[in-house]
């Protein structure tokens, strides 16, 4: 089981071209912004997104480093950046997918004139078929 929260230390480097930000323990996470908000925004949003692929993948989550530990290049701010991965991990599991099916041209007549919703029957046979399996 992972914990609800992560808060990880983040190095903002300020350039006349905009703001670069790397996460020392998470090589790889390395969002940018033109704003302050939009840096801090994109941080959050790229901290969350890997530290999910590293929860689907089973890679071990390091400890985050102390900020006093840390020494960035000259011009670069420490900050924690501090991400909800329940609501990360939820967007990432209902995302939608899109699926190609095959059925007979008959039955693709039938149901376009009574204007079914193919994606809706599919989602509703599904849950149907996977009982107590899927998520609803």
């Amino acid at each position: 089981m992972y914990p609800n929260y992560y808060a990880y230390p983040a190095i903002l480097y300020y350039d006349p071209d905009g703001i670069s930000i790397e996460f020392p323990d998470l090589p790889g996470c390395l969002p940018c912004g033109q704003t302050t908000e939009e840096a801090f925004h994109n941080a959050k949003e790229a901290l969350g997104v890997h530290l999910y692929g590293m929860e689907q993948d089973g890679e071990p989550i390091p400890a985050p480093t102390p900020l006093q530990e840390l020494h960035p290049e000259e011009g670069g701010v420490v900050t924690l950046v501090e991400v909800f991965m329940p609501s990360i991990r939820d967007r990432a599991q209902n995302r939608v997918v899109k699926k190609t099916l095959t059925i007979p041209a008959w039955l693709n007549r039938e149901a376009e004139a009574a204007h079914v919703n193919f994606s809706q029957v599919l989602q509703d046979a599904l849950k149907k078929y996977l009982g107590n399996q899927a998520q609803i």
